[in-house]
């Protein structure tokens, strides 16, 4: 499988994020509990994951896999970083829409152009820092409102919770995109034990969240597992299935190819996810965003 085809499948695949989420909300709101989607979307990728390796092991030729502690310790890590990323996604969502979350979520190029040179030790070109410092640069204008937009009371189109979540969800998705690559490409293991190990403790951590939850309403609602699917519908199914399948992707990309290459991946949605927005919910793109979105689709 090339990688190119997992790059464009996974730019269809975060372009729709947001807006199905945003399509599960009910009179702003989410009528269920949100933590919930991250628990089911490791389960799900936790099953996949254990049936191709158990189809592996059945194989002629049996996959490596290390199961020493000092390596399998180090997999909890990026569990906790991505229950954390994928709550705050949600709560970002209730302030901005889809599109500016998606032109904010490129400041993860930023994030992890920095990272990778700190903890990767690898080298980017001087063309590569100027796009980064650009894109950074493009990302804070894109939000400057007009004043023949709207009321000038605000500088910015969305309110500051909404950016300081959004910046906040791009540093996360940054960190746990390096250190997940440096496990992913530690050692030979098979791509499949590697992710029986990621997400067997996501979902442990993810169930821990929901019981905390219920420890600090003391369990007014009843525990986490009576009300799993409270308020499920259609489209909150189709967003735990488009979270489960970004995340296998993602985690091919890491073992395959690189971070660059899934954020730029990534950072292809945006063009698509303006568009659908326009007709989805009458988003009105300004100046600044469509610029912005254009040349950072092409760029």
């Amino acid at each position: 499988m090339q990688w190119y085809f997992i790059a464009a499948l996974l730019t269809i695949l975060t372009s729709s994020q947001g807006i199905l989420t945003t399509l599960s909300q009910s009179n702003g709101g989410y009528s269920y509990d949100y933590a919930t989607v991250p628990f089911l979307a490791e389960i799900f990728k936790l099953v996949v994951s254990t049936f191709f390796l158990w189809r592996e092991c059945n194989s002629s030729s049996p996959p490596r896999m290390t199961t020493e502690w000092r390596t399998v310790r180090l997999f909890p890590i990026p569990s906790v970083i991505y229950l954390i990323h994928n709550n705050v996604q949600f709560s970002t969502l209730t302030y901005v829409d889809p599109s500016t979350y998606q032109i904010m979520g490129n400041l993860k190029i930023v994030t992890t152009g920095i990272l990778f040179r700190l903890f990767m030790r690898r080298r980017l070109s001087t063309l590569q820092w100027m796009a980064i410092v650009l894109l950074a640069v493009g990302t804070t204008t894109s939000q400057v409102k007009g004043c023949g937009e709207a009321s000038c009371d605000s500088l910015f189109s969305a309110p500051m919770q909404g950016y300081m979540l959004g910046l906040l969800s791009a540093c996360l998705s940054a960190l746990a995109g390096v250190y997940t690559e440096y496990l992913m490409k530690k050692n030979n293991d098979s791509l499949y034990w590697q992710n029986v190990q990621l997400y067997t403790f996501g979902s442990i951590f993810n169930m821990a969240r929901l019981l905390l939850d219920d420890f600090r309403v003391g369990f007014e609602n009843g525990p986490w597992w009576q009300r799993l699917l409270s308020g499920y519908t259609i489209t909150t199914w189709i967003v735990v299935l488009n979270l489960g399948s970004t995340g296998l992707l993602v985690s091919w990309l890491m073992k395959y190819a690189d971070n660059i290459v899934k954020v730029y991946s990534t950072s292809m949605a945006m063009l698509l996810t303006m568009v659908l927005s326009i007709f989805l919910f009458n988003f009105k793109p300004s100046v600044q965003v469509s610029f912005r979105t254009s040349s950072s689709s092409w760029g």
